[in-house]
């Protein structure tokens, strides 16, 4: 699970409230500029509202799990058992397969897709918080 902090969520909502306002605004632009903008003003409503609503809850989401990971997780160690690389056109980063065991819960198997580090190798532990009611978690390099 990744995490989003205050200045990025700054970011995300911020992305969001001006994707919501873009079609709302060009469609406001029409009684000044005239008819030539209705066409565009509607294409971004119906386009780029609903993008901007599901980024907006989106992040409030992931803001949630972190605060109740931050509020319930138990400290963990997560050790990588497997490391390989991935590559999708300009992104790439490392699937990193991990073994997650601590205090409280039966441990699991898990992969966690990430940007690549050069400090991370099998046999690797790193400290991890887990919340296993809600099936989160977050480890830390």
């Amino acid at each position: 699970m990744s995490r989003v902090g205050p200045r990025s969520a700054a970011f995300l909502y911020g992305a969001a409230a001006t994707l919501c306002l873009c079609g709302p605004f060009t469609l406001g632009a029409v009684l000044v500029a005239g008819r030539e903008l209705l066409l565009i003003g509607v294409v971004f409503t119906v386009v780029l509202l609903p993008l901007g609503l599901a980024l907006w809850g989106h992040t409030a989401a992931e803001r949630g799990a972190g605060r109740r990971l931050d509020a319930q997780g138990i400290p963990a160690t997560a050790e990588v058992t497997a490391l390989t690389t991935w590559e999708d056109g300009e992104d790439s980063g490392a699937d990193v397969g991990l073994w997650i065991s601590g205090p409280g819960f039966p441990p699991f198997e898990t992969t966690w897709r990430r940007s690549s580090h050069g400090a991370l190798r099998v046999g690797l532990r790193l400290p991890a918080v887990v919340d296993p009611p809600h099936a989160t978690y977050h480890v830390e390099i």
